[in-house]
């Protein structure tokens, strides 16, 4: 039978459920010098744990609760409290993610899968000013589409403003917003479209671009680029659920 080698020390079993973890978490937090042994038999490996150390314990239980990353765990720790706020931003950010995503589901569910109706439209060549930014994927496109809009908007008291995306999202991909401007430097090509319009908040657009990339599919168009959407109504005077948007996709031989 295994002694410790001094009264405070609890057997490791003893101090997982005390400090509400399991053996196995604590083999990992020591290997990763969260929280080491306060001592380890020589011959047996055996590990045990100061009382005093629950306390540190129990604090790496209560920050995993809080889906806290290791890393971060590590940091608060050695007295770096402040690297939470990364930790509350981000969850932040998944909460609004998730709430979107529920509404757009609520959506499907009280008006059925996406079946805009759509047009085929001609539109003219335009001059335009053009702002790019890197999207870091499919969730990050609001953020990268505002933060073109933002550099663009100074420069018209009333724009018109048209976004570029490709039709496949990949990991990483350029957001491109054009406004129309008779002095701009470059040209967004004409041509025929396919349209279908969205009526609602801009992070359900894609139920309506489900739609009209059905409807290119089913008509044996292919899916050429970029998916343009052509803000028509003014976001800071328009409520969410009445906001109007074009989706265009360009044809080809339309007859």
């Amino acid at each position: 039978m295994l002694v410790p080698v001094d009264a405070e020390l609890l057997p490791i079993g003893q101090f997982a459920r005390l400090s509400r973890l399991s053996v196995k978490q604590l083999r990992h937090y020591a290997e990763l010098g969260l929280l080491e042994p306060a001592h380890v038999d020589v011959d047996s490996g055996y590990r045990y744990y100061r009382r005093d150390q629950a306390r540190q314990a129990l604090s790496i239980a209560l920050l995993r609760s809080l889906d806290v990353p290791l890393p971060v765990v590590a940091a608060v720790l050695a007295g770096s409290a402040e690297a939470l706020e990364g930790v509350r931003r981000a969850q932040e950010e998944e909460l609004a993610r998730r709430r979107r995503t529920v509404a757009a589901l609520r959506r499907v569910l009280d008006e059925g899968l996406p079946a805009a109706p759509v047009q085929v439209v001609t539109e003219p060549a335009r001059r335009v000013v053009m702002e790019s930014e890197t999207a870091a994927g499919p969730t990050d496109v609001a953020r990268a589409t505002s933060a073109a809009v933002a550099r663009l908007l100074p420069r018209a008291r009333i724009p018109e403003l048209v976004g570029l995306f490709p039709v496949e999202l990949a990991d990483a991909f350029e957001v491109r917003v054009a406004l129309v401007a008779e002095d701009g430097t470059e040209v967004l090509p004409g041509g025929t479209f396919a349209r279908a319009t969205h009526v609602g908040p801009y992070d359900q657009v894609p139920l309506t671009a489900h739609a009209l990339l059905a409807w290119c599919v089913e008509h044996g168009h292919p899916l050429r680029g970029p998916i343009r959407e052509v803000y028509v109504s003014n976001p800071a005077t328009t409520e969410p659920d009445h906001l109007v948007t074009h989706l265009m996709i360009p044809l080809e031989d339309w007859t």
